[in-house]
């Protein structure tokens, strides 16, 4: 089986070749090492000086069209007009912390709080979904008397001190840290025998009683409800059920992730849990908020937050300002008004409907998954054995590139696209792509 891979190794460019793209563009490079170092990570073999980008489609400063499958931050599409003017309006008349009566800061929590069963009743805005994840855990540690938490193999929750240690996605081929448990992800494709949600529970409920044995005691599960970096796993629907019961049996915290599946990206509602028929204790929320603008948040029963508050005074200075207050509210109209849950729904079964029969004819496609405009393309070296074909998968991104369109990769062996494009992508926008996908195909792998 192929090696492991880091997530921000997936699809990203080689810095050692700098010098060999091409005078202009490896100055640009350069430039950008000069200032960012190691630290930096960019896209493709080849990488784009983006300029500007509008609805589903980013431009470089050459002018060249791209058609971006790739990008969850600006999810109902790129510079979209509502939400430009209103961040633009509130930044001319006022912007400070949320220590002062705000009333778009107010209608926003309110308006984003109805979106959630009436057991999640208060808010805590942040900056990013990597501070409202570390939250949540300081949170469950409150709430629960102990510190230990259970997250699955290829997780990915962003990148504080805290919340990397609960990403094994980010940290390849270390040890845990004693306080964190990995689970197999309730995939069906490589391990398609049995019920997914049971053999979740049962993994769950192994790792707990490990914590438990171990002196550090369960406090939570934290999970991206689609499970994203694990690879895309959407199905069946209500598999994570039996989990989440097991979870609150023991007294733990069940914590979705809804960075990546959250506000409509499924299809079939706001919210990626809401597919499972559960009720988390903790929501995380980030990218998609403020369409691009920076914003994040944590939504949770109310003796959650009361308990939490009687010991830490917690402010964010700049989480829930009155700018962001007003991106994510126009978020929220333009997800009503132009119909995206729906949008996603339908387009999504489109585009994997015509990804599938491109399968039926290509052996390096070896499953397609997902809900709604986040679907996972998996590609194999053939379907017998199933082997991860990560070479193929980065060749295949980087002639997508060359064409017009921008992917991403995802799970443990970098094999699967990771297709999630902004939810005012249409069918012929989708058209476009299946077709791409299987010329390309052709190409790289003739029949």
């Amino acid at each position: 089986m192929k090696q492991e891979r880091e997530i921000l190794a997936l699809n990203a460019f080689d810095q050692s070749r700098a010098s060999a793209i091409g005078a202009e563009l490896g100055e640009q490079v350069q430039r950008r090492l000069r200032s960012f170092g190691k630290a930096s990570v960019l896209f493709y073999q080849e990488p784009i000086r983006m300029e500007r980008a509008e609805g589903v489609y980013m431009f470089d400063v050459e002018g060249r069209r791209y058609l971006d499958l790739y990008n969850n931050v600006p999810s109902v599409g790129h510079s979209h007009p509502r939400i430009v003017e209103a961040i633009r309006r509130q930044v001319g008349m006022l912007n400070t912390h949320t220590r002062y009566l705000n009333d778009v800061v107010d209608a926003y929590a309110e308006r984003l709080l109805a979106t959630f069963p009436s057991e999640i009743g208060h808010l805590v805005l942040t900056c990013t979904g990597s501070e409202a994840n570390d939250l949540a855990l300081r949170i469950a540690k409150v709430a629960t008397g102990r510190a230990g938490f259970i997250v699955t193999e290829t997780a990915y929750h962003g990148n504080t001190a805290a919340v990397t240690d609960v990403s094994p996605s980010s940290r390849p081929g270390l040890l845990l840290p004693s306080h964190v448990r990995a689970v197999p992800a309730p995939e069906m494709f490589r391990n398609p025998v049995g019920d997914p949600g049971r053999r979740f529970a049962d993994d769950v409920a192994a790792a707990i009683a490990d914590l438990e044995r171990s002196g550090v005691g369960f406090a939570g599960l934290l999970v991206d409800t689609i499970f994203s970096s694990d690879g895309v796993y959407a199905e069946p629907a209500g598999f994570l059920a039996p989990t989440i019961e097991l979870v609150h049996e023991h007294q733990g915290v069940f914590i979705a992730d809804e960075v990546q599946p959250g506000f409509g990206r499924t299809g079939a509602a706001m919210w990626g849990f809401a597919r499972h028929g559960v009720v988390p204790d903790i929501v995380t929320m980030g990218k998609p908020m403020g369409n691009g603008f920076p914003m994040g948040g944590v939504a949770l029963r109310a003796p959650l937050l009361d308990r939490f508050a009687a010991d830490v005074k917690y402010f964010n200075t700049f989480g829930g300002n009155p700018v962001a207050a007003a991106a994510g509210l126009a978020v929220l109209d333009v997800i009503k008004d132009e119909g995206l849950l729906q949008n996603a729904r339908e387009v999504g079964r489109h585009l994997m409907d015509g990804l599938l029969e491109i399968g039926n004819r290509r052996i390096q496609i070896g499953d397609v998954r997902g809900a709604g405009l986040f679907i996972g393309l998996e590609l194999v070296i053939d379907r017998d054995s199933m082997e991860p074909a990560p070479e193929l998968a980065i060749t295949l991104i980087n002639r997508l590139r060359q064409r017009g369109f921008l992917i991403g990769a995802a799970g443990p062996f970098g094999s699967t696209l990771k297709i999630r494009p902004p939810l005012c992508f249409g069918t012929d926008h989708a058209d476009i792509f299946i077709s791409a996908c299987d010329e390309e195909l052709r190409a790289i792998a003739p029949a």
